[in-house]
């Protein structure tokens, strides 16, 4: 199953930085642009954690953090629409080209 997984992804003509997921809806990193855009996203979310943890007094710090990190969410999901195949439901490899 993984090397079928793998020749999923690597089977990428259009270089999309993103693939469809096998199972479900969204997206999995297909390029290393891909895991470039992960990395940074996850970064920003443990760079907001320790912001928050050394400087929360008020409950407008903890929604603060909360609106940065939907909004970090939000761009993530984004560059994911963009630089990636049209997001479906999918459940296992293809049997045949999807659209």
């Amino acid at each position: 199953m993984f090397k079928k997984y793998i020749a999923y992804i690597k089977d990428n003509p259009e270089g999309y930085w993103f693939k469809r997921k096998l199972y479900g809806w969204g997206w999995t990193p297909a390029r290393w642009q891909g895991w470039v855009v992960m990395a940074v996203f996850l970064v920003f979310v443990i760079f907001q954690s320790i912001l928050l943890e050394f400087t929360a007094q008020t409950n407008a710090d903890v929604m603060l953090f909360v609106a940065n990190v939907i909004l970090g969410a939000i761009a993530l999901i984004l560059v994911c629409k963009i630089k990636g195949e049209k997001p479906k439901w999918q459940w296992g490899i293809p049997k045949k080209p999807i659209d």
